[in-house]
C-alpha cells in the first residue's frame, strides 16, 4: 500500500513539475494569412482570372440572347424543320454556357487552392519556427479558443506579422476597406 502511495505522489509531483515547464502561445492565423503580401498577389491573380471568365460568359450569354430573340421574332415565318434546328441550336448554346460556368467555377476553386497552399505553408512554418525558438509546448489558433487568459500565454501574432513582412498598421479592417474600395471602383467603371 505504501508503495502505491509513493508512486502516486511521484506521479503528481512529476505532473506538477511538467506543468510548470508547459509554455503556450496563441496566434491569429487567419489574420496572418489574410494580410500576407503573397495573399494580395493571389487575390489579384484570382480577380484577373474571374474577370476573364466573366467576359467569356457575358459573350456567351449575349450569343444566347441574340439567338433567342431571333427565334422569337422569326419563328412564325420558319418551317418546322428550321424552327427545330434553331431550337436545337439555342439549347446547345444554353448547355455550353452552363457547362462553361461549371468548368470556370471548378477552375477558380483549383486556382485558389494552388495559390493559397504555399501561403498557408509559409505562415505555418513561420509560427512553428517562432514557437520552437521560444521553447513553446503548444500554439493555439485564437479563433478556436472558447476561453483563455491572455496573461497566461504569449501572443505570437505580432512577431509572426513582422516575420511574414506584414506592414505595421495593416489590419483585417483596413484590408476589408481596401477590397471594398476596389470593388466600388470596378463597379463605377462598368
Amino acid at each position: 500500500m505504501k508503495r502505491i502511495i509513493i508512486i502516486a505522489a511521484m506521479a503528481i509531483m512529476s505532473v506538477a513539475a511538467s506543468a510548470q515547464d508547459f509554455k503556450w502561445a496563441y496566434v491569429d492565423f487567419n489574420e496572418l494569412v489574410m494580410l500576407m503580401p503573397e495573399m494580395d498577389a493571389a487575390r489579384a491573380t484570382m480577380e484577373e482570372n474571374q474577370k476573364t471568365n466573366e467576359e467569356i460568359l457575358v459573350s456567351m450569354y449575349e450569343e444566347y440572347q441574340t439567338k433567342a430573340q431571333q427565334y422569337q421574332q422569326k419563328a412564325e415565318s420558319w418551317t418546322p424543320a428550321i424552327r427545330q434546328s434553331k431550337e436545337a441550336e439555342i439549347t446547345e448554346i444554353q448547355a455550353r454556357f452552363e457547362q462553361t460556368q461549371q468548368s470556370f467555377a471548378a477552375e477558380i476553386n483549383q486556382l485558389q487552392q494552388e495559390l493559397q497552399a504555399p501561403i498557408y505553408e509559409k505562415a505555418q512554418k513561420t509560427v512553428t519556427d517562432l514557437a520552437k525558438a521560444k521553447g513553446l509546448s503548444v500554439v493555439f489558433e485564437l479563433s478556436t479558443l472558447l476561453y483563455f487568459d491572455p496573461a497566461q500565454g504569449l501572443n505570437l501574432t505580432p512577431e509572426a506579422r513582422t516575420a511574414l513582412g506584414i506592414p505595421e498598421g495593416r489590419t483585417l479592417e483596413t484590408l476589408q476597406a481596401e477590397l471594398q474600395a476596389k470593388a466600388q471602383a470596378a463597379q463605377a467603371q462598368m
